[in-house]
């Protein structure tokens, strides 16, 4: 086992090798927030990272299927219209049709994981790019949209539904967000301990438990002094609990899974993959199924935080903002590269800008500028990291 100076000098071994990680995305972050708070001091008051909490949700929900779909090197360009035909969809079933909500919310999903399987099937059949194919499915899907809603063109939520609830007014008490901390923080460092005891017992390279310990207490400090500031205002947000949650179990499944296994070794080398035996056909289905799916998932959210679904939900900015946040976050285009907690740091990231500039009352043009600058920056870097990788004999 190596202690805290061993996984200092391997840490910087892999960044010299172009392994990166988050650094980059948490040194912006940093300086965005710092910036932001020069300017305005409200930035980071309780208030406003509550406020930013809640908006992070809803996208950062569709950020996670981009990411599962750039890690196999490929793109879904649909994700905003299918966000907003899943809307659509549980608009008219709940409000017009009366069907119950969770029977709603399931066709919804369920007709996000078919769209998904077609995108699937069209490419591992005719061999499309899935640029071309989700582009169509971008202007298909927004037709289909509009069809669904019919001539109301807006559908609303009813207040009192527990959707809309979940999404507005669904706060942790205090006790519950420190608890939730303490337990997660727990269930990281165990896991910790039992895949160092796993490495130690295959007399590999493993963390010290010292080590663990180290970064167990840093994260404990560190949520717990997050829960307690936002809970100066009205405290942690169960919508945007519930995409945290969303966005552990696909950590869990892209690191503990055969599945997640398969999605990183198509997105290395695709033929690489079907010679070691991976159903590259079933992988492809999967991912595209999942990213519609989750899409469907964070439409449903914007629409329950609106109270209302439209001929604009999905629409405007919802497709740029969403793979813009993957990439930021660290997902490569290139594929192979990246985690799910990219959608989460890249949605942070924009979400911050917006935040930031709608304080200073800059018009959003300022907004798209700037995280288009971001979005090139992140992309410099990943092609820069990718080339260290490859020279360091890593690609």
């Amino acid at each position: 086992m190596h202690g805290v100076r061993g996984a200092f000098a391997l840490a910087l071994v892999r960044i010299r090798g172009g392994d990166l990680g988050a650094a980059p995305v948490a040194i912006g972050l940093a300086l965005i927030w710092g910036v932001f708070q020069l300017l305005n001091p409200v930035f980071l008051s309780s208030e406003n990272l509550v406020n930013l909490t809640m908006q992070c949700a809803a996208t950062g929900t569709i950020a996670l299927g981009v990411v599962v779909v750039l890690l196999i090197g490929e793109i879904d360009l649909s994700v905003g219209s299918v966000s907003g035909l899943g809307a659509a969809v549980l608009a008219v079933t709940f409000v017009q049709l009366q069907w119950p909500i969770a029977l709603g919310i399931i066709a919804a999903i369920a007709i996000g994981a078919l769209v998904g399987l077609l995108y699937g099937f069209l490419r591992t059949r005719f061999g499309l790019p899935s640029f071309v194919i989700t582009l169509a499915g971008l202007l298909g899907f927004l037709g289909l949209q509009l069809w669904v809603l019919g001539d109301t063109g807006t559908i609303a939520i009813p207040f009192d539904s527990w959707i809309v609830q979940f999404a507005q007014q669904m706060f942790l008490p205090a006790w519950a967000s420190y608890l939730v901390v303490v337990l997660g923080v727990a269930a990281f460092a165990a896991t910790g301990v039992r895949r160092a005891r796993r490495r130690a017992a295959a007399n590999l390279a493993s963390d010290s438990y010292a080590l663990i310990a180290i970064r167990s207490g840093a994260l404990l400090a560190a949520l717990l002094l997050v829960s307690w500031y936002l809970n100066l205002y009205r405290g942690v947000g169960v919508m945007f609990l519930f995409f945290v949650a969303l966005v552990v179990l696909l950590n869990l499944a892209l690191t503990r899974t055969r599945w997640g296994r398969a999605v990183y070794a198509v997105g290395g080398s695709v033929e690489a993959a079907r010679r070691a035996g991976i159903r590259v056909t079933r992988m492809y289905l999967s991912v595209f199924a999942l990213c519609s799916s989750l899409a469907v998932v964070g439409g449903i959210l914007a629409a329950a935080r609106l109270a209302s679904a439209g001929q604009s939900s999905g629409g405007g900015d919802t497709n740029l903002i969403a793979i813009a946040a993957a990439v930021i976050g660290g997902a490569s285009l290139f594929g192979g590269r990246g985690s799910a907690f990219s959608a989460l740091l890249g949605i942070v990231v924009i979400q911050s800008i917006s935040s930031g500039l709608t304080l200073l009352n800059l018009d959003s043009s300022v907004q798209f500028m700037i995280t288009g600058v971001v979005l090139v920056l992140a992309v410099i870097i990943d092609s820069l990291s990718r080339r260290a990788r490859a020279a360091a004999g890593r690609a």
